[in-house]
């Protein structure tokens, strides 16, 4: 009877380990910067302000109703033909900031309001890129270029060797002056992938996956995403400008998948 009883106890066991997964996925809240009770510093790793002091005395990214703001003036330099005025890394204290390493997966999402002063360029514009720390190249940005005649929005993936590859655009005018809603989901690794969604409220109008990207290179220390206005001073009709975002927050997916 002993036997019997120890017998079944074992299989009870056996078919409760079996059927209960262990570890099961999940996308966890890492960031979520509120700027009514977070300063731009509180919020992001690392500012980059007019560096080259071309505006002295003016604040160009700081807190506005609710959003956090970028300014650019046509006067602004950062180096001699370009403009800057970015943060950078996503801080969850004063003495810390989260790195996003090899092989994890990402979602980060936000709100975004352009302007109709913010406007596509002939030569490069970016409000948001994916980067390392120090130079080089980016490995995604989303950025305001004007194809075949046409202002646009798009996100592209740039390579090990520099060359970049389109994920999604859409027009860029009939959604200038609206709160739009914007997700970027990434896996670090040799053999990643993207997705990049953009949202006009309950209008989807894009979303897009792109598999076998490599987004971790051999070198990296972590990946940091950044946000604000970068662009070429080689283009006609700039114009004194600015960018808000919004409703920040970053996920990591944790368990069995990672």
């Amino acid at each position: 009877m002993i036997k019997r009883l120890g017998g079944v106890m074992a299989a009870l066991m056996t078919l409760t380990a079996t059927a209960l997964p262990a570890g099961a996925a999940a996308w966890t809240l890492r960031w979520n910067p509120d700027p009514a009770s977070q300063s731009v510093a509180a919020a992001f790793e690392g500012i980059e302000d007019d560096r080259a002091d071309s505006h002295s005395g003016a604040t160009h990214i700081y807190v506005s109703g609710g959003a956090y703001r970028f300014d650019m003036h046509t006067q602004d330099r950062d180096g001699s033909d370009r403009q800057r005025n970015e943060v950078k890394g996503m801080r969850t204290s004063s003495s810390s900031y989260l790195k996003i390493l090899e092989n994890q997966t990402w979602r980060i999402s936000y709100q975004l309001y352009i302007p109709t002063s913010l406007d596509a360029t002939s030569s490069f514009s970016h409000i948001a890129q994916m980067k390392t720390p120090g130079s080089g190249a980016p490995l995604y940005t989303m950025s305001l270029p004007i194809s075949g005649g046409t202002p646009k929005i798009n996100v592209r993936y740039w390579d090990e060797s520099e060359q970049t590859h389109e994920v999604g655009s859409t027009n860029l005018n009939p959604i200038q002056g609206r709160w739009l809603d914007t997700t970027f989901e990434f896996k670090a690794a040799d053999n990643g992938y993207l997705r990049w969604t953009l949202k006009d409220g309950s209008t989807t109008l894009v979303d897009r996956r792109m598999d076998g990207t490599d987004l971790w290179r051999g070198d990296d220390e972590y990946l940091r995403p950044k946000w604000g206005i970068y662009r070429s001073i080689n283009s006609s009709g700039l114009q004194n400008t600015y960018l808000l975002i919004r409703n920040l927050q970053a996920h990591q997916l944790t368990g069995s998948a990672e």
